[in-house]
């Protein structure tokens, strides 16, 4: 059986249209950049389509909570390395960590934590996971070695960067 990976990354480059007049990454587009990063991280390494997902079986994730925290910024033209891991999950619900570093990961970008909701999109209501999703859940999560809130965990990487 295939060890799947549970820290899943992949580069992008920060483009434009997504910078602030001082040629910085926008702050809503950090935001972007990672769900952007983490759709297509799911499919390249699981085979996990979530629009597929959403249109044959009318069952997906929304976001019910984002906080993010920004380190340094990223710039035009730079080149990102974005890496998202699931840190926690129940049967209702995703905790998705995903960090923004610099193309060689030696530069700390930003850390986003998003809480998701799995939604039935026909009812409008939440739906519990599959016992199939659940297995899944379990052979990719990457939980946290201490049960940080999310200050907690910006601290201890501030920390350990410096």
């Amino acid at each position: 059986m295939k060890t799947l990976a549970k820290i899943i990354e992949s580069k992008t480059r920060v483009q434009y249209q997504d910078c602030d007049p001082f040629n910085h990454l926008n702050n809503s587009k950090y935001i972007d950049y990672i769900v952007a990063a983490r759709t297509e991280q799911l499919l390249v390494n699981y085979g996990f389509n979530s629009a597929e997902i959403a249109r044959k079986e009318g069952i997906g994730w929304v976001a019910a909570q984002t906080q993010l925290s920004y380190f340094s910024p990223a710039s035009w033209m730079e080149i990102v390395t974005i890496e998202s891991k699931l840190i926690q999950f129940s049967e209702y619900s995703l905790l998705i960590e995903g960090f923004m570093w610099d193309e060689h990961k030696t530069k700390l970008k930003c850390v986003m934590w998003t809480k998701l909701v799995h939604f039935n999109i026909k009812t409008q209501k939440s739906q519990k996971h599959s016992e199939e999703l659940m297995k899944l859940f379990s052979e990719i999560q990457y939980p946290l070695k201490n049960n940080f809130t999310f200050e907690e965990r910006v601290k201890s990487l501030k920390q350990s960067i410096q």
